[in-house]
């Protein structure tokens, strides 16, 4: 990437900025922890993924309905790369845009972030609230029920396991990992460890 990648702090300040819902907040966090994971797995650049899976949601308190489109806007404003803004519009592909994921890292973010809220969601109903302990068979189970996390929708994270060619309890065990690396930050250390 020739532009240079903005830093944690002014992607912080941004999402700050626009967003003040706790549980908003937490979600980019554990989309930001998941997205690192993932850039160490694929050996990409860590900061660059996780900044993307930080501001992915930048817009959704305030603009939810013009989201990812507000995102875009406000980004340009502050002058971020094109390549960043284009990873973080293309999560809304199919919902509300049309940018298609094409990268390794547009697709991760496809695929998790629907999942890290249904990750958890079901982490929030164990006795222990934490993922420090979760399974993905435990997701597996929970995502069989429609009313579990209605909110959350299953086709999408399904197609973005596709986009990445790999198996949905693969997919849901990295993004387990990935939210134990920030469990005390979004709230789901719980009662283990």
């Amino acid at each position: 990437m020739a532009d240079a990648i903005p830093s944690r702090a002014a992607a912080w300040e941004l999402l700050t900025t626009y967003n003040k819902s706790e549980s908003l907040i937490k979600h980019a966090l554990a989309v930001e922890g998941v997205m690192r994971f993932m850039a160490r797995k694929y050996d990409e650049d860590e900061d660059l993924w996780g900044l993307v899976g930080l501001i992915h949601d930048l817009d959704y308190e305030q603009f939810p309905d013009q989201h990812c489109r507000k995102t875009e806007e406000i980004l340009k404003q502050n002058g971020w790369p094109e390549s960043i803004i284009r990873a973080v519009v293309s999560h809304g592909y199919g919902i509300c845009t049309d940018i298609e994921p094409l990268s390794a890292l547009e697709k991760v973010l496809f695929a998790v972030d629907e999942l890290t809220g249904l990750v958890a969601t079901t982490a929030l109903v164990r006795p222990s609230k934490s993922v420090m302990d979760l399974k993905a068979k435990s997701v597996k189970k929970k995502w069989k029920d429609k009313r579990f996390a209605a909110g959350v929708d299953r086709g999408i994270i399904e197609k973005g396991a596709a986009m990445l060619d790999v198996e949905l309890g693969e997919l849901i065990t990295d993004t387990i990992t990935g939210m134990r690396e920030v469990a005390d930050a979004i709230g789901l250390k719980g009662t283990t460890a």
